[in-house]
């Protein structure tokens, strides 16, 4: 070929690509910065075409080539979606393993499985596509008639933060590029009344608000960096979080950084309206909204932005600003990339349902088990010496609940089922209802009850509550067991004392007769798909319990301030309830023993921005591997103010075997040991000294010095 011919082929082809780049708009092209490629879309966008993409189930819009990304749905403890995904125990029984690496591990499988769904183009139940999950829900679980615990992992904040940034981070992945699912951390700010909860208006104190209702919120931002915040249904000191500046922009943005979008709880603009009376306009509802630094909401955003531009009320920039937060989130997502790039694009089908993952769930049921009392060693009970076992109450077979926010389960192991595969053909297994959730007695139930447990070695309760006793939008108005449950109970007792109560429940159950009478007690929580077969290797002895309770269980309602008291030092929570407990946060018992030891400070002395490590020994001197979780607590031992009783401050979950001994170490910062000073309005490090406890439970402390805060 001729010299001039090769150069001409050679200018063709760059003058080609030239043109071919020219072409492609820089939204569409990912070598180019995000921010210039949001800035990009939005500047092709018609009015209309942004109001619809700020409709929280926004579909595409084909002719920029924009896909429908951003339809979002649940994956509390499992992806909701109409094909089967795995099940995994509720949150609440998340945050008694406390385990946060597990939590992470957990959020990563149903994460893989989100995206597997995503890629084959399954349809979810709410919308097409969508990669926008709202959850974790990391509310606070203050009121123990709270409806909704089941849905949070902890009435203590700093427990409630380790386990939602490990929950953020293994649903949003690890690739420094993308993001596998965005995380929706729910529901901003002080929400924890089911009642009335569209209306209410929860009066906080900055200091409460500070100290209690909000460090969770920092650390699932600051650390867990969760990509979308969704502001709830109810006003704090009067004001709709909807439109609280202060919440949603002065402190998510100004204060923690936070650089995704936020959303409000289905309906929560239309309801300025309807239930909070802010205005009687929508269009100005949604103009407060957005100004207030909420960036997306249902139909009223698509019906009423445009209105409200047209008018003059809305600047066009305010707009744009939500709907680059919203974009910028898509963009992370990998939404407008080719799929080739993006190694979520990759996850198969294959992970849904795998045997990986099965286990998994099977693994956090078993860590989630909290072993409440446990009589004389009564438990594990011998199958050796066993011939016939009675399984009795409503949650012994496959009706115990599984809890909200997913869709129906591919399988459920009761546990009669597990009971009866852990134990063989050898011994026999009988089921008999007994009693419903919440229904009437019925003597004829009960009488058939108590006539298998007379004649069976040993009678095992499964008892506790379903979603017609808490669920959301249903608070509870007493602890009791509900419906004729505590007399069945009663009833099978008085026919064999060999009788062990298994819980299944989600808040707080004041159980104080079976604590006093019976010889075991077990908190099986709402275990998930493989509940049976976790609660039968627990109660035989092939795993040995290692749960620790996430919330105090009270006596009764006795000492415990109304639910319309947000100020917890009023009495709630082991941070201030001065009552005896029956069971107190942190407690969980083992088949093994555990000795603490040789505690020591890396240092006698801190400054207010120091840190130290508080190191033990920790021996497990039973004859059987357990698990223990170690919780490090602390207390300022004299303050002009009021201070909580003790306040968790470390945890570790620990595997030891017989004999074995390990020298455990956890950092403490001195920002830990501060308060909210509300004439600063600053954290403040007080000088003085500080109790510094090590133990089993916030009332079991084995290990304690004293540690001194200098500003020198």
């Amino acid at each position: 070929m001729k010299p001039v011919v090769i150069l001409s082929t050679i200018l063709l082809c760059v003058c080609s690509a030239s043109a071919q780049d020219a072409a492609r708009p820089a939204y569409l092209d990912p070598s180019k910065p995000t921010e210039q490629r949001v800035a990009d879309l939005i500047s092709r966008m018609t009015l209309e075409e942004k109001a619809q993409q700020l409709n929280h189930l926004n579909g595409g819009i084909p002719r920029l080539k924009v896909p429908a990304w951003g339809g979002w749905n649940q994956t509390l403890h499992g992806v909701w979606s109409k094909q089967s995904t795995t099940l995994f125990p509720a949150p609440i029984a998340m945050g008694a393993t406390w385990d946060a690496p597990l939590i992470r591990t957990i959020t990563s499988a149903m994460s893989d499985e989100a995206r597997a769904l995503y890629n084959l183009g399954a349809d979810g139940p709410r919308s097409k596509h969508g990669l926008v999950f709202r959850s974790p829900v990391i509310n606070v679980s203050r009121d123990p008639r709270w409806g909704r615990i089941q849905e949070v992992f902890s009435e203590d904040p700093f427990l409630t933060g380790r386990m939602g940034v490990a929950y953020i981070q293994g649903l949003q992945g690890d690739d420094p590029h993308y993001l596998k699912v965005a995380a929706t951390v729910k529901h901003f700010a002080v929400n924890n009344v089911e009642t009335n909860r569209q209306r209410l208006s929860a009066e906080v104190d900055e200091r409460n608000l500070m100290e209690y209702w909000l460090p969770h919120w920092k650390a699932a931002i600051m650390e867990g960096h969760a990509q979308s915040v969704m502001a709830s249904y109810n006003a704090i000191n009067g004001t709709p979080d909807a439109v609280n500046r202060y919440l949603l922009t002065d402190i998510l943005r100004g204060q923690w950084h936070f650089d995704g979008f936020v959303t409000d709880d289905l309906g929560g603009v239309n309801l300025l309206v309807t239930a909070h009376h802010i205005t009687e306009d929508p269009v100005e509802a949604t103009v407060r909204a957005i100004q207030a630094g909420c960036d997306s909401d249902d139909i009223q955003f698509e019906t009423n932005i445009p209105l409200a531009v047209k008018s003059g009320r809305l600047p066009i920039a305010e707009v744009d600003r939500a709907l680059g937060r919203v974009l910028g989130v898509g963009f992370r997502l990998g939404a407008f990339d080719p799929p080739e790039m993006n190694p979520y694009s990759k996850i198969s089908a294959d992970v849904i349902r795998s045997d990986e993952h099965l286990h998994l769930s099977l693994q956090t049921a078993l860590e989630s088990m909290t072993l409440l009392s446990n009589k004389g060693n009564f438990l594990p009970l011998n199958k050796e010496r066993l011939k016939s076992v009675a399984v009795i109450g409503p949650a012994g077979d496959t009706d115990y609940e599984t809890g909200n926010y997913y869709g129906k389960p591919a399988r459920k192991v009761g546990p009669l089922q597990g009971l009866k595969e852990a134990l063989g053909p050898r011994v026999k297994v009988e089921y008999e209802q007994g009693a419903g959730f919440i229904e009437a007695a019925d003597p004829a139930a009960i009488a058939r009850a108590v006539e298998l447990a007379r004649r069976s070695d040993v009678a095992i309760l499964f008892l506790g509550t379903n979603l017609k006793v808490e669920a959301e939008g249903k608070d509870r108005r007493d602890l009791n067991l509900p419906g004729a449950q505590e007399k069945l109970m009663e009833a099978v007792y008085a026919a064999n004392p060999k009788t062990v109560l298994v819980l299944m429940n989600a808040g707080p159950l004041a159980v104080t007769w079976a604590n006093d009478h019976l010889p075991a007690i077990l908190d099986a929580w709402y275990p998930g798909e493989a509940g049976g077969t976790a609660i039968a290797q627990v109660l035989l002895g092939e795993y040995n319990p290692g749960g620790h309770l996430p919330y105090t269980v009270y006596a009764s309602l006795d000492g415990v301030p109304p639910q319309n008291e947000y100020d917890v030092s009023k009495g709630y929570t082991y941070l201030y309830f001065k009552g005896v407990p029956l069971y107190p946060f942190g407690h969980g018992l083992s088949y093994t023993q555990f000795k603490f030891s040789n505690l020591k400070l890396s240092h006698p002395t801190i400054n207010a921005t120091g840190q130290i490590e508080v190191s033990f020994d920790l021996q497990n001197i039973g004859s059987m591997a357990g698990s223990e979780v170690v919780q490090m607590y602390v207390h300022q031992v004299k303050s002009d103010i009021v201070q909580p009783i003790k306040s968790l401050r470390g945890f570790q979950r620990v595997v030891l075997e017989p004999g074995e001994t390990r020298h455990m170490t956890i950092p403490l910062d001195a920002p830990q040991l501060s308060y909210y000073d509300v004439v600063t309005r600053k954290f403040i490090v007080a000088p003085g000294m500080f109790d510094v406890m090590v133990g089993a439970s916030s009332e079991d402390i084995r290990l304690r010095t004293l540690l001194e805060v200098n500003h020198r």
